[in-house]
């Protein structure tokens, strides 16, 4: 059913009469961690985006209708293992709060003085570089933060960066060519997995590079931030192995911060160390809050948007032969495609909570209420995007995607990531023109951490 769109006032707004309260959708519950709810996530946005621009549904983990049928009988009607939060899912309605800042990320800012302080006292100390990351603040907290650590990811800055991930790409391409030569494989029978050969080590070690955390001590770091990235809400109170990677996490940054501090070097973590802007510097708990939201951002959506790029072009033949024509001036276009088509993030799991009593989409919002964002369903908006969901490299505003968000939060790590890409797809496919999937696209799996889309392997042969 499609909701009928309420009349308007001459400024654009809804008159008060005319507002509705949200539909109530609760064919399934939108489980981030359900392999089977994310391969069919896009039919379900569909269905959304008909109900209308905002939707009541259910929130949750390890449960999905869909994929479970007998599961509905083990909640309350309407109620995921997360809870009801409202979901929008239309392109405009979802620019519309990004860049409105009545919208706040911080769930303190609707809380009484006695419910602040009550979340603080019962806040274990690990845990607080978490719930307050910059993720998570509005202004001027945020804009503060931001303004030191945003000069390492400007464009000069990132083309600047170009050789070396150039280089890392040929060197990880290098090896996985020498390792299926000694298994003995013939040329277009070579195998890899491309997340493990390319698309998991680029980005980590670019990363990890220009943060300046020691070779030796990265796969420990990778190992906290994964468990890390499980941490959602009071979860991450709870949860004894959050605790624990969070407190491992935060002793090791005091000794590498400390080293960082008597013998600096030429790394982000030294800069912020030292960094100064209007006489603000970041503390302690703003350091290691910000090394890890950089380290996850700096890689992970950077691994889902090679992997799902890359079987996406596998997947349509006739894109495929269109980017081996011009791998270098498709390349961008690819980029931005992936990140419309599929792209590493299915829907901010982080809520914007209303300031005030709100409209949108003539839809009415409470002071107070949750909204998710639907970013995979905005960018697949037929209102915005003709045809979407056709995959086209070419199409021209492809780059209008709100993968990374928009507005205030837009991810810090974008530029980097869109770079990453670029010279990887190119790259590889320069290299390998025969490269192809080693088992058939149905037959793909979508691994299932956080709210993010990607695959956890990707065996191709070349």
């Amino acid at each position: 059913m499609t909701a009928k769109t309420p009349e308007r006032n001459q400024d654009g707004t809804c008159p008060a009469s005319a507002l509705r309260e949200a539909p109530t959708w609760d064919s399934a519950v939108l489980d981030r961690e359900n392999s089977e709810f994310i391969a069919k996530a896009h039919a379900i946005y569909d269905e959304l985006r008909a109900v209308g621009p905002v939707v009541r549904c259910p929130f949750g983990r390890g449960i999905s209708e869909r994929a479970n049928p007998e599961a509905s009988q083990a909640r309350e009607p309407g109620k995921g293992t997360g809870g009801d939060r409202l979901f929008v899912t239309r392109y405009d309605e979802a620019v519309s709060v990004l860049l409105d800042e009545r919208y706040s990320s911080d769930l303190r800012s609707v809380m009484t003085p006695e419910q602040r302080a009550r979340l603080e006292a019962n806040m274990p100390e690990e845990i607080r570089p978490l719930a307050h990351s910059i993720l998570l603040l509005d202004p001027p907290d945020h804009t503060r933060l931001r303004k030191l650590v945003q000069p390492n990811f400007t464009a000069r800055a990132m083309e600047l960066l170009r050789p070396r991930i150039q280089r890392l790409v040929n060197d990880l391409l290098d090896t996985a060519e020498r390792k299926a030569v000694e298994r003995g494989e013939a040329v277009s029978e070579r195998r890899m997995d491309l997340i493990e050969a390319l698309a998991y080590p680029m980005p980590v070690t670019v990363i990890s590079d220009l943060l300046g955390i020691p070779v030796e001590d990265r796969e420990r770091v990778h190992g906290w931030a994964e468990t890390l990235l499980r941490a959602e809400g009071q979860d991450a109170m709870r949860d004894e192995r959050i605790r624990t990677s969070m407190r491992a996490f935060g002793q090791y940054l005091d000794g590498l911060f400390e080293r960082k501090r008597r013998e600096p070097t030429e790394d982000m973590i030294s800069q912020m160390l030292h960094v100064q802007e209007d006489g603000d510097t970041l503390s302690h708990q703003e350091m290691v809050s910000m090394v890890f939201i950089l380290f996850f951002a700096g890689h992970v959506t950077t691994v889902n948007l090679i992997g799902n790029g890359v079987v996406a072009l596998l997947s349509h033949p006739e894109q495929h032969a269109r980017f081996l024509a011009d791998p270098a001036g498709l390349a961008k276009g690819l980029v931005e495609e992936t990140l419309r088509y599929c792209g590493p993030v299915d829907y901010i799991s982080t809520p914007r909570i209303a300031r005030e009593e709100m409209e949108l989409g003539g839809t009415h919002i409470p002071k107070g209420e949750n909204l998710s964002l639907g970013l995979a369903s905005a960018n697949r908006d037929p209102a915005r995007f003709a045809h979407p969901d056709v995959f086209d490299i070419t199409r021209p505003d492809a780059h209008r995607n709100i993968a990374f968000g928009k507005g205030i939060h837009v991810c810090i790590g974008a530029p980097l990531a869109r770079l990453e890409g670029q010279l990887a797809f190119e790259t590889l496919f320069q290299r390998f023109p025969k490269l192809r999937l080693a088992v058939p696209a149905e037959e793909m799996r979508w691994g299932s951490v956080a709210s993010l889309r990607g695959f956890n392997r990707i065996p191709v042969l070349f």
